[in-house]
């Protein structure tokens, strides 16, 4: 009886080549940033066609061949003004996108999130309610995603609804970085305005080199806010009010009015995602709010009609990275030296 080293080598004929690739496609609510992304990875953006039927259906197909390759798909689940689009229309794009990818035979097929919409429904608050973070993560994994990134979660849990591997990136460098950069007159006190948001106040202050103050607020209803009293020292200062998000900027608005009467010199507000729904617009402008800047990022589409007092950052440069190192299997924590949960 031979042995194994015996038996000859049986080497395939089927020509082997191992190369990766990396595509880059962008949704039609976050088009604009993916082209960036794509830009900053010396790639060309993916031709994809995207359209919706007059009754107001999806469609998706892939104009160029994905078949092995690691293909990332920047969507944020937000509406899009210019382009027509719902959250729920981005949500449902964003699905058909992956199908087909699956069915065109991509690798892998990662979902780029930088706004994950429903992130706010990650809990029941009253009985009957559903968790609709949870929905959106099944219905993610249903249809073939291997893994998502998103930027700043509203809340760490929603990573647990996933079982599919979840990469959370941060904007606080780029946003610690801007406010180290401006020349100040006051000292800066970092503000949170809720409880729920001192660990970001206390790592943002910690970074900039001030003091942090916490906001106690109660919600009486939902989108509705009232801010009772700031615990700590803003008196002739610069309060910088940092949050993970702006919506209808009730409770921003609610805050920079308590800040300023408790004797702060100037109001600055600063958040990774600015969605402005509703009259946030109208809320924020100086003459309303007495905010004398808005800072956010590019992870949703600015609404048209934006007051002059926002300034908008791109989060381009970090998405980039991440997914550079995701195609090559590095560790994405290592872009912010380990700091990239927050919760």
């Amino acid at each position: 009886m031979s042995t194994l080293e015996e038996r000859p080598m049986v080497v395939s004929s089927i020509p082997q080549d191992y190369t990766k690739r990396l595509m880059v496609f962008g949704g039609r609510a976050s088009m604009e940033l993916a082209a960036k992304i794509a830009n900053q990875l010396d790639l060309d953006l993916g031709h994809v066609k995207l359209e919706t039927f007059s009754d107001g259906e999806v469609y998706c197909r892939y104009e160029e061949s994905i078949r092995g390759a690691d293909v990332f798909l920047v969507q944020s689940t937000a509406a899009n003004a210019a382009q027509g689009m719902t959250p729920n229309d981005a949500l449902m794009e964003l699905l058909v996108m992956i199908d087909a990818a699956q069915g065109a035979s991509a690798h892998r097929i990662i979902a780029v999130m930088p706004w994950f919409g429903y992130a706010r429904q990650d809990k029941k608050s009253r009985p009957r309610e559903p968790i609709s973070a949870r929905v959106v993560a099944k219905s993610l994994e249903a249809v073939g995603v291997d893994r998502v990134l998103a930027m700043d979660l509203h809340s760490g849990q929603v990573q647990g609804f996933f079982e599919v591997p979840v990469d959370h990136m941060t904007a606080m460098p780029m946003l610690t970085q801007y406010f180290l950069d401006q020349a100040f007159t006051e000292e800066l006190v970092i503000v949170s305005p809720d409880a729920g948001r001192v660990k970001v106040a206390r790592n943002f202050a910690r970074k900039v080199g001030c003091h942090w103050a916490v906001m106690e607020k109660e919600r009486p209803a939902q989108q509705v806010a009232e801010i009772g009293y700031v615990v700590g020292d803003v008196q002739g200062k610069t309060a910088v009010l940092v949050d993970d998000m702006i919506d209808t900027a009730g409770t921003l608005c609610a805050a920079a009015r308590t800040v300023l009467d408790e004797g702060a010199a100037r109001v600055i507000a600063c958040a990774t995602h600015g969605v402005f729904s509703g009259a946030a617009y109208e809320r924020l402008r100086y003459e309303n709010s007495g905010i004398e800047r808005i800072v956010v990022t590019d992870t949703i589409p600015t609404p048209p009609g934006e007051p002059d007092n926002i300034t908008v950052l791109s989060t381009a440069q970090t998405l980039a990275d991440s997914i550079r190192r995701i195609f090559a299997d590095d560790s994405v924590s290592e872009i912010f030296a380990g700091e990239n949960q927050l919760f």
